[in-house]
């Protein structure tokens, strides 16, 4: 009965779980990616990188567009993977289940390239000088989920905003949704504008935003349902 219920839940998970699915296929490539960098590349003209990291300079003259897509499944270390993934894991599954998991998916892949192509406009035409530290450097690579799960980080806030949670930054303490994703979002962007860090965070409030805006479509469209929702988890 053991091996029965084990295999029919991995077999739920694989073939059922959206959010394990993406965990699984971002981590793949991922780590290939990086293994391959490492192989054939001895400089920083990495060819296996560029051709799947998304720089905003060579979208804005039309190059590499298909980037807007996979560099959503790259990252730039294990470290780096395994945040993503984990954030993934932990908001993921109750929104999968939420939204359904076709839905759940076009989500997660429209708002990583949302977040892609506001990331490319906002460096391309501001990401000079002093407003390189706002919005990022044209010439610089981006690679990460990250847009895409603070998208379901906006969702997740707005269909379930006074659930309180923590994250793996502050593990000692849960705020309501409404308050600890937009404190962590700002505050990151603060802290790496201070600190002059490579960080997303263009594609961090775009993915926020999408998340926003089709949980206020949600809200709009299923008040009563998403009113229930709330009242189950309160």
């Amino acid at each position: 009965m053991n091996r029965l219920n084990s295999g029919s839940l991995l077999r739920r998970l694989i073939f059922g779980s959206a959010t394990f699915q993406l965990i699984v296929l971002t981590s793949v490539i991922s780590v290939v990616v990086f293994i391959l960098s490492k192989i054939y590349c001895s400089s920083d003209a990495c060819v296996v990188w560029n051709s799947v990291a998304l720089r905003p300079s060579s979208i804005m003259v039309g190059e590499k567009l298909w980037t807007l897509f996979t560099h959503m499944f790259v990252h730039g270390g294990i470290l780096h993977l395994l945040m993503n993934m984990f954030v993934l894991f932990s908001l993921g599954g109750l929104c999968e289940k939420i939204i359904g998991r076709k839905r759940f998916i076009w989500f997660y892949l429209l708002s990583g390239i949302f977040a892609g192509v506001l990331s490319v406009l906002l460096a391309g035409f501001f990401g000079y000088g002093i407003g390189e530290r706002f919005f990022g450097s044209a010439s610089v690579s981006m690679v990460g989920a990250s847009g895409a799960i603070f998208a379901i980080a906006g969702l997740f806030m707005m269909l379930l905003p006074r659930l309180k949670f923590s994250i793996i930054f502050f593990p000692f303490f849960s705020l309501p949704a409404y308050i600890m994703v937009p404190l962590v979002l700002f505050l990151t962007w603060g802290i790496s504008i201070a600190a002059a860090l490579p960080i997303g965070n263009v594609a961090h409030f775009g993915g926020f935003l999408a998340g926003v805006l089709y949980g206020w479509y949600l809200r709009y469209q299923y008040g009563r349902k998403i009113e229930q929702l709330q009242r189950f988890f309160r």
